[in-house]
């Protein structure tokens, strides 16, 4: 993988949160926000943004799993802002908006502890 790729996905990673931008994205490799848009697509089938919006919907998952936070924490923690945006792209991603998802886990959960127990 081009060594301007792993940097960008590594900070994308790590800093997902940031309302990141392509121009900023380019200039932490030396290159317009075009150039590594068409280098990102390229070696990782998605655009810079396009991955960036999988990894907040992976962790926005991660945390209706793991936390009790609300939805509105959980789409701030995330980076996002606007809760139907969140909503829209959650659903999308998972099939479910997130209270939904949220709630399809404790049944399966329910059912899961109910039946080992028997």
């Amino acid at each position: 993988m081009d060594r301007r790729v792993q940097i960008v996905s590594s900070a994308l990673e790590t800093d997902f949160r940031r309302a990141w931008d392509i121009v900023q994205l380019g200039r932490l490799v030396n290159l317009s926000g075009s150039r590594l848009r068409h280098l990102f697509k390229a070696e990782m089938d998605q655009t810079p943004t396009q991955y960036l919006k999988v990894i907040r919907m992976r962790e926005a998952a991660t945390l209706l799993r793991t936390t009790f936070l609300s939805v509105k924490e959980i789409m701030n923690r995330v980076g996002i802002s606007n809760e139907s945006h969140f909503v829209h792209e959650f659903k999308k991603a998972h099939g479910l908006a997130p209270s939904k998802y949220r709630s399809a886990l404790a049944v399966t959960a329910a059912v899961e502890s109910g039946s080992m127990n028997e």
